[in-house]
């Protein structure tokens, strides 16, 4: 291996078809002259049903882009919700991946096992084993709070329970070398359970966003139409419990008397069928349910809307956290309206990318987005070009791909003195 040339077996429960910032960063990775094994399991999420053309049973094997390999263990699928199908799902793929993933590594090079650590914190226990199988180090990438996560969703409230769980979670950062972590507010929660010298901030990143538009798309001309002739906020992602959809639906609510205002709702998850509900109940017909596209479709919401909604409940583990969507919402040059609180609206106020409310507050909120509607075309250009700059700066794929790789490398080269 030439010196920077790594060769990195990826862990994570997430992945392609799933949208996820993982999916872009193996791309980049590999342009850069790396070689990366994805090691994950079936893609369900955000839905719970596995993808058409997948199986839930059974491991597999497949290419991404032509070129990564990606290994997939069986799963049980995430199903509707709820605590014991998320269990399920959670236990299937940490059984399975111990299982299948040393025989999918069997004869192959690597320099470093990396972990993409999203909920649950669990998806690391099959990456330990190959590392030990392996004799490698390994590196978490940590980007929800575990046991905090469980308490804040309500999904464990024993306090026993989340104590059991917090050991755990002391035992897999002991395994890890080195832990990044997402914001800087998460290396104070971390230190709770891993030794602060170990901790280093790695923010999350997003692929630029195209400033020409290709022809070919699948989003529907008749929705095309609506993000040009009105004033369009969007709103793109996950629709779950965590991203406070119900502080939406009040906002709009709030804003029927803007007829030339439109909340367009990008995405799926556990609310839609509520939203749907609310929005036929509340005749909301300033809310658009626009479904669920790929992230290649993205920039044909992003690029049209005049202002991108980013949304969170109120809550510790929320404040630390900064929402992926963020990133590529800056990437956008678009004004950003953020109802979070913390070191999201803190990235989103020293970029001077936005207008920010407290997380939950409906009347802030929908006094925002009335806000950005009455400001002229100039100012709201102008904090769009705000967060273009800032993204670049900090959060642009290519470069964050680079620093991945050089933490990697001084990683694996202080292992090896």
């Amino acid at each position: 291996m030439e010196k920077g040339e790594l060769k990195i077996a990826l862990v994570t429960q997430y992945f392609w078809p799933e949208s996820f910032s993982i999916n872009d960063l193996v791309e980049a990775l590999v342009a850069q002259g790396h070689a990366v094994e994805v090691f994950t399991g079936k893609p369900n999420y955000p839905d719970g049903m596995i993808f058409p053309g997948y199986q839930a049973e059974g491991a597999s094997e497949e290419l991404f882009n032509g070129t990564v390999p990606v290994h997939r263990a069986p799963l049980r699928p995430r199903g509707a919700g709820g605590a014991v199908n998320l269990a399920r799902n959670y236990v299937s793929f940490v059984w399975n991946g111990l299982r299948h993933f040393p025989r999918q590594a069997k004869g192959k090079s690597f320099d470093v096992v990396f972990v993409f650590s999203l909920s649950p914190i669990t998806a690391a226990i099959p990456a330990i084993y190959l590392k030990w199988r392996l004799r490698k180090p390994m590196v978490m990438w940590v980007l929800d709070l575990w046991p905090e996560s469980l308490s804040a969703t309500g999904f464990i409230k024993n306090k026993f329970v989340l104590g059991a769980i917090g050991l755990m979670v002391r035992w897999i950062y002991s395994c890890a070398g080195l832990i990044m972590v997402q914001s800087r507010a998460f290396i104070e929660a971390v230190s709770r359970y891993a030794d602060p010298a170990k901790l280093v901030y790695y923010p999350n990143c997003s692929r630029d966003t195209p400033t020409a538009l290709p022809g070919d798309t699948q989003v529907p001309q008749a929705l095309l139409d609506e993000l040009d002739s009105h004033f369009c906020v969007v709103f793109a992602g996950n629709l779950g419990t965590a991203q406070a959809v119900e502080t939406l639906v009040a906002a709009a609510e709030q804003l029927k008397h803007l007829p030339d205002v439109r909340l367009v709702l990008v995405g799926s998850g556990s609310m839609s069928p509520w939203l749907a509900e609310q929005k036929q109940a509340r005749n909301l017909d300033n809310v658009i349910l626009a479904g669920r596209y790929p992230a290649s479709e993205m920039p044909q919401f992003l690029t049209r809307a005049q202002g991108l909604i980013v949304s969170l409940r109120r809550s510790e583990i929320y404040a630390q956290t900064v929402p992926a969507k963020i990133q590529s919402y800056l990437s956008a040059g678009r004004p950003i309206l953020a109802s979070i609180d913390g070191e999201g609206a803190r990235v989103v106020e020293e970029a001077g990318a936005g207008l920010v409310s407290p997380a939950e507050d409906v009347q802030e909120l929908a006094r925002n987005i009335e806000r950005l509607h009455g400001m002229s075309a100039e100012a709201r250009t102008a904090m769009g070009e705000r967060a273009r700059a800032y993204f670049l700066e900090h959060f642009e794929l290519n470069k964050q791909a680079s620093r991945l790789a050089e933490l990697l490398q001084q990683h694996i080269d202080r292992g090896a003195r």
